[in-house]
């Protein structure tokens, strides 16, 4: 029998390896042996909003409800015609959906009025974070994926798809209503992603062109390799799927209400800022370097940060190391001022 939309596998694609809950034990040891995504079926079936998701759209609804913090909630919507894939216009001087801000109860209108329709309007409501938008929900539904204290964020949305994208932290998606399917690929396949624009994104993260649910190969012919990597999973109610930092994920939902629960943290502290402002400003100072100096750059980079070792500075007095040391709160505050000065010049 073929596959349906709701059980395929991308061709040549493999399943992402699995456990169940009551396997895991500590959950933040478990999650940091990993380096690959993981599915870990059951983790947060208990939760209230799994409970009452299964029970009725209205349920789950109204708990939120009493949850929601009554602040503007910021909401993407697009015609049938996108089929539910938020992304670029047809010439990249925009985007395929409007963003506006609607109430809770507002936008759970819009669900039920296209609820059953074959191609609804797309009705998404993106990262919301959980202390700010719906602090009544945060304590009764809860785990700890990590001990540094991971950010929060809830996702509604009707039959969405989210194009292939990588987030900087590590990330548990938490599946709260509806399905939703994850097709991953390691952080190497970039070059066989066709990734649009990094400066002018749908939601702040660049994103593949490729429509993998439909992929054009004559456009996007490297796709193939990026399919051979591919992993993907379905995930129902109560599920959590680990995605590791930089993995980049495509997310679909296949039912008319999706709601999802993801927590984000990283392997370091947040005053290290973040690699993004380092790539923005080569592009700004390296990229359009002739050839050899570009090389020499890369060498640098290369020596003192991608292959950095203790020898690399070992000739230095640690009293002397400067920002070739350790780097504490202090140090990077210095460091960011330097740079904030030196890019207002």
């Amino acid at each position: 029998m073929a596959n349906t939309m709701e059980d395929r596998l991308l061709p040549q694609s493999t399943a992402v390896s699995a456990s169940n809950a009551a396997e895991v034990g500590d959950l933040p040891e478990f999650l940091d042996s990993l380096g690959e995504p993981h599915v870990i079926r059951g983790l947060v079936g208990h939760w209230p909003l799994v409970e009452q998701g299964l029970r009725s759209r209205k349920d789950l609804g109204d708990y939120l409800l009493r949850g929601y913090s009554g602040a503007p909630l910021i909401t993407s919507s697009g015609s049938p015609a996108i089929k539910g894939r938020i992304g670029y216009n047809a010439d990249f001087t925009g985007f395929n959906c409007q963003r506006t801000h609607m109430q809770l109860d507002e936008f759970f209108a819009g669900i039920e009025s296209c609820a059953g329709q074959d191609e609804p309007p797309t009705l998404y409501i993106g990262s919301s974070l959980l202390d700010h938008w719906f602090p009544g929900i945060a304590a009764q539904n809860a785990v700890e994926p990590s001990r540094s204290k991971p950010l929060a964020s809830l996702w509604l949305g009707n039959r969405v798809v989210v194009s292939a994208h990588f987030d900087f932290p590590d990330n548990l998606a938490c599946c709260v209503a509806g399905r939703r399917r994850f097709t991953l690929f390691p952080p190497e396949q970039l070059e066989n992603l066709y990734v649009g624009p990094w400066d002018v994104t749908p939601a702040g993260q660049p994103i593949s062109l490729v429509d993998m649910r439909h992929p054009d190969l004559d456009r996007f012919p490297r796709f193939v390799h990026a399919m051979a990597a591919a992993r993907e999973v379905i995930l129902e109610p109560g599920d959590a799927l680990f995605i590791p930092s930089m993995w980049w994920h495509h997310v679909e939902g296949l039912d008319d209400l999706n709601v999802l629960l993801n927590y984000w943290w990283r392997s370091t502290p947040a005053y290290m800022g973040t690699p993004m402002n380092v790539l923005k400003h080569a592009f700004l100072t390296i990229k359009s370097l002739p050839a050899e100096q570009r090389h020499a750059w890369r060498d640098i980079f290369d020596y003192y940060v991608f292959e950095a070792s203790d020898e690399t500075v070992e000739h230095i007095p640690e009293s002397g190391r400067g920002m070739h040391g350790a780097i504490d709160e202090n140090r990077a505050r210095a460091l960011r001022a330097e740079l904030l000065n030196a890019l207002n010049r």
